[in-house]
């Protein structure tokens, strides 16, 4: 009886032939939609996160400016050096070292005060940016994920967010600092040799080409790396969470060569894209250091000439080197920035993605718990079957304290109704209310806190048992976690661990047994002290007499409010104030066991084939 067919993960259409090309289609869609972008603007999502710290950023930027305007204040003391100091048999030469020495301690000083505010600045961003897009991410409705794998948003919530930190930590910083230095030392140049200088700007037109040629290929072709790579984590994150299905059914290596395969196409891309960036670079230093070679050759003459001091040359070359490190920096630079930008456009996709589940504008207030459910002529499909509804004209009313079970063959939409009455999804059709308001009216997390869940997988976190207790209550103390741990017989085996109730559980509590699991998630539900219990197939993990046990526990918390109840179990079933009969997404019978027993419709089939051993 249980209700496989109509959970998301079976209505997932990834599940069916041509996943695989169904996926390929959407990445390429959306690298294409991604690749006509051909500008920055997806970083001034950022912006925001600036503002937030422009403090920061402020003190940053005056170090940056500082630590320039040092940098280039070398190029005028060693000219006064060389042009002064061997004046008079060197009478001048120790004052213009002292400077020079001066200026150097004083750059190290700025360059550190501006190289701690710039990272903090970036990292204070990035924890930022992370806590919003995890934010944005646990909002999003189970709808969202039939259209996005997991492993897709893990990669942009690790991957994407790593590339904009390597951008706001140390490219930005970088960039800035050349783009001042290219700036200063240009004024700078022009100040010592206009007619140098003049020569040295004919060479920036046949430097900028190749920069954003090639920039635009660059940030097209991470985009498209950066999607591949999605896809193969995606990929393997299905594989890890399933690893024993992989292993029982001998696919290590068809899962091995399907990954590697993606690691592969997205490697080539990479290749192609590292290509472009080196061919890049190398036309920059090409034409830069070819074309300052010219200049300095020039200005040899001039000094010959007498026409230019010594120091004066010396001065303009190390300005000129300057410069010409600094676009090509800027060449480097601007890689970093397009991989950002192309890596924040995914992280933006995320951001903007808005839930289908929502709170209205003017949420109405829920009454004082009651403990009534209602489920008016609901129809229902889930995302991307809509030829296939799961609910066709269900109607269901749960009055105050009391229990019902939902009973019916596999695919009969069971676990559908827990998912509509917390809201998982909004029926195409019919109303759902909880104490007699329509739950469309009311924020989803007020209405989600009228219920505890336990649901047939009992999922548990890789914290401790006492973390995983006060998941259902934060505010729970210890004592109150004891109790509800013995309720749900879970105290004895919680009790024997190494470190009680403070031992770490493993990754989703894989330590446990699959009934312990249960009986902790059952513990999780009673401390959240919720007016209705919904309870999947919460004893279907237990050997007959822990459920037995558990059996009472669960009668005395059905005792103290409203429940539901999915089980094929009898004696749950036997313990049901009203027995509610599924088929097709469709109430068929509603009565007592006997009842329906008496009727020889299908619950007494059912009961005939499954219940015959208990």
């Amino acid at each position: 009886m249980t209700d496989a067919s109509a959970s998301p993960a079976a209505a997932d259409p990834r599940g069916r032939p041509g996943a695989g090309a169904q996926l390929a289609e959407r990445m390429e869609e959306a690298a294409g939609k991604r690749a006509k972008t051909r500008d920055i603007r997806p970083l001034m999502r950022l912006w925001p996160y600036l503002v937030r710290h422009r403090v920061d950023a402020l003190i940053a930027g005056f170090w940056l400016i500082m630590s320039t305007v040092a940098s280039l204040s070398l190029t005028a003391a060693a000219r006064g050096a060389i042009d002064g100091g061997f004046q008079d048999r060197g009478a001048q030469i120790d004052i213009w070292f002292l400077v020079l020495g001066a200026n150097a301690l004083f750059l190290g000083a700025a360059t550190a005060v501006r190289y701690l505010y710039v990272t903090k600045t970036g990292e204070r961003i990035i924890a930022d940016l992370r806590k919003g897009l995890f934010e944005r991410i646990l909002t999003l409705d189970p709808a969202f994920f039939f259209k996005m794998r997991t492993g897709e948003v893990l990669s942009r919530l690790t991957t994407d967010i790593q590339l904009v930190e390597t951008l706001l930590t140390t490219s930005v910083s970088y960039a800035l600092r050349n783009f001042f230095m290219l700036l200063g030392g240009v004024v700078m140049l022009f100040v010592v040799s206009p007619k140098l200088t003049g020569f040295v700007l004919l060479v920036v037109p046949l430097l900028l080409g190749p920069l954003f040629l090639f920039g635009r290929k660059v940030r097209s072709l991470t985009v498209k790396t950066q999607d591949q790579f999605a896809g193969a984590v995606g990929f393997a994150g299905e594989s890890v969470d399933a690893l024993e299905t992989v292993q029982a059914f001998g696919r290590e290596a068809d899962s091995a060569a399907r990954f590697g395969k993606s690691v592969e196409e997205a490697f080539g891309v990479s290749l192609v894209r590292i290509r472009a960036r080196a061919l890049m670079t190398a036309m920059i230093i090409v034409v830069m250091f070819g074309g300052v070679t010219l200049v300095l050759w020039l200005g040899a003459q001039d000094v010959i000439a007498g026409t230019m001091s010594p120091g004066a040359l010396l001065q303009f070359v190390l300005l000129s080197v300057f410069a010409a490190g600094a676009v090509g920096a800027l060449g480097e630079s601007w890689g970093d920035v397009q991989k950002a930008a192309g890596a924040m456009e995914r992280i933006d996709e995320l951001m903007r993605s808005q839930p289908a589940i929502a709170p209205p504008a003017a949420p109405r207030v829920l009454p004082p718990p009651l403990g009534e459910v209602s489920m008016s002529a609901i129809d229902f499909a889930y995302p991307g079957r809509p030829d296939l509804p799961a609910l066709r004209g269900f109607s269901l009313t749960v009055r105050p304290g009391e229990t019902v079970a939902l009973v019916g063959p596999s695919g009969a939409g069971k676990s559908t109704v827990f998912r509509l009455l917390l809201r998982f999804y909004d029926p195409q059709g019919g109303v759902v209310s909880v104490d007699g308001v329509d739950v469309r009216e009311v924020d989803p997390v007020a209405v989600r806190g009228r219920f505890a869940w336990v649901s047939q997988e009992a999922p548990l976190f890789s914290g401790s048992a006492l973390e995983n207790i006060r998941f259902g209550r934060e505010a729970a103390t210890e004592d109150e976690a004891r109790a509800v741990a013995a309720r749900a017989q879970a105290l004895a085996f919680v009790d024997a661990l190494p470190e009680g109730f403070a031992t770490p559980l493993g990754e989703r509590g894989k330590s446990l047994s699959g009934g312990q699991r249960q009986r902790l998630a059952i513990a999780r539900a009673l401390v959240r002290e919720a007016p209705i219990l919904l309870l999947d197939e919460a004893t279907s993990a237990l050997d007959a007499e822990n459920e037995r046990l558990v059996q009472v526990a669960l009668d005395q918390a059905m005792e103290e409010r409203t429940t539901i109840v999915i089980a094929h179990r009898l004696a749950t079933v036997l313990r049901a104030d009203r027995i509610v009969v599924m088929e097709e997404g469709r109430v068929v019978e509603e009565g007592t066991h006997h009842d329906l027993i008496a009727r020889g419709g299908l619950y007494a089939r059912l009961a005939e084939l499954q219940f015959r051993s208990e």
